[in-house]
């Protein structure tokens, strides 16, 4: 299949999460992404255990895969020189998440390189901002994470904050980049300009609070935790088993009655403490342990026959093993894998005219394209 961004040169400055998950999506849809590396590489390659069978952390693998790797000695002015000439020349996009201020002191920051290419698109994934008192501090996922709110409405009320377990702040301001780097590359093909394009990880946090904050500004209350949960409608969230956890989402009354009488509670329909959302939510507590008092009686499969016959949305809380091995994740064909690779990599969640973009190659060996990609001429 012919990939949407076929033909287009990108070149990352990226280490650890951020940066190279957006370069890994210019990859995933066609563009050849340039990894631009220090001679010791990219701090992700050694983030382990666990490491693939090559001695590279699999995080590195799951971020970097359909890149080419060079190797530079930003130190050395010469070789730097030659690299900006290169993008200049060849480049369409440059992304970058080095710490602030990093490209301006190399010369390789925005404006100098619009001005070596005026059609160049350059998107600076910043921690805080472009501006602002904070602009120039680093920061890392789990900062923002707290920084930004999503720690206070995360977990379970009246424990210790708690992390989402993946790195919801980096991949989704890597999305953010990629996001303002297609739209960028729309508006050339209008006006045959590039331009620069910002995004930061502390504004991707913000932005995910959306609801809470509208939430807080109606009430003067600042949202609070509601574990597995979520506010303003119940029941929805996960229920213990006999086996496990089953989520159950009886997002509003329709859906809550027939609840009541898929588990044989159709009383539950009149309570004046169920019959609406907003009383439901008021007596989350009191369902939530009727509720829980039932679902323990049986496993996770019995219950999801049940509700599936009375059309309740659930579904289990899985682990990583059942989600690999379900029916529905293998005949996706999100999963892909080279001849030859140590492991199978998530593909992109996408497909174009029924084709998903497949694994084209591993991540790179660090330095691999140095002799083809730096040579002179």
């Amino acid at each position: 299949m012919t990939l949407p961004l076929e033909g287009l040169t990108a070149y990352e400055f990226g280490s650890n999460v951020a940066g190279p998950f957006a370069g890994s999506i210019l990859a995933e849809l066609g563009a050849t992404l340039i990894k631009v590396e220090r001679p010791e590489g990219d701090d992700a390659r050694v983030w382990g255990p666990p490491f693939a069978d090559d001695g590279t952390a699999t995080i590195f693998h799951a971020l970097n895969r359909n890149k080419r790797s060079i190797t530079v000695d930003l130190k050395d002015r010469t070789a730097l020189d030659a690299l900006k000439q290169k993008i200049a020349a060849d480049g369409d996009i440059v992304v970058q998440n080095m710490r602030p201020g990093a490209m301006r002191k190399l010369g390789l920051d925005s404006e100098t390189l619009l001005a070596l290419n005026p059609r160049l698109i350059v998107c600076n994934l910043h921690a805080f901002g472009a501006s602002g008192p904070l602009k120039d501090r680093p920061g890392y996922d789990a900062l923002m994470q707290a920084f930004g709110g999503i720690m206070s409405v995360t977990g379970e009320e009246g424990r210790p904050p708690v992390r989402c377990g993946i790195s919801v702040i980096d991949m989704g301001t890597g999305m953010w980049c990629a996001i303002g780097i297609l739209s960028a590359l729309l508006r050339r093909g209008v006006t045959g300009k590039g331009g620069v394009v910002d995004a930061a990880l502390f504004e991707t946090a913000v932005q995910w609070m959306t609801f809470y904050s509208a939430d807080m500004q109606v009430t003067g209350k600042s949202p609070t935790r509601h574990g597995s949960g979520v506010r303003g409608i119940a029941p929805y969230e996960a229920f213990e088993c006999d086996d496990g956890y089953q989520i159950v989402a009886a997002s509003n009354d329709r859906l809550f009655f027939k609840l009541a009488d898929a588990l044989g509670h159709p009383e539950w329909k009149s309570d004046p403490r169920f019959a609406t959302n907003p009383q439901r939510d008021a007596h989350r507590v009191e369902l939530k342990t009727m509720l829980t008092g039932i679902f323990l009686r049986q496993p996770r499969s019995h219950w999801q026959a049940i509700l599936d016959d009375a059309g309740v949305p659930s579904a289990p809380t899985q682990t990583t093993e059942e989600v690999l091995a379900h029916p529905q994740t293998i005949a996706s064909g999100m999963m892909q894998k080279l001849a030859g690779y140590p492991l199978s990599l998530i593909g992109m969640p996408l497909q174009f005219d029924g084709n998903r973009p497949g694994l084209r190659s591993s991540a790179p060996a660090l330095g691999e394209g140095n002799d083809e990609i730096l040579k002179p001429g």
